[in-house]
């Protein structure tokens, strides 16, 4: 899934945030829906503008943005 034809970045769109292109929906927004075990289908019921290809470039483009990160442990409690 080549991500760069369905999310981007505007300034003057939900802050700059990473977006549905043609939305104003943010890719944090759809991942958490996924997040809290909301369907494909109820998701695309919802939000009509979206395509199954729109939820599956959000998922590629979060899955690079946390390749790309370097992580460390958190320290203990």
């Amino acid at each position: 899934m080549e991500w760069r034809e369905r999310i981007g970045v505007d300034p003057g769109i939900a802050f700059g945030k990473p977006v549905v292109k043609g939305t104003r929906l943010t890719v944090d927004f759809i991942i958490d829906l996924l997040a809290h075990d909301c369907p494909f289908d109820e998701i695309l019921a919802n939000y009509p503008q979206l395509t199954r290809e729109d939820i599956l470039a959000c998922l590629a483009f979060a899955g690079e943005v946390v390749e790309e990160q370097i992580m460390y442990p958190l320290a203990a409690r």
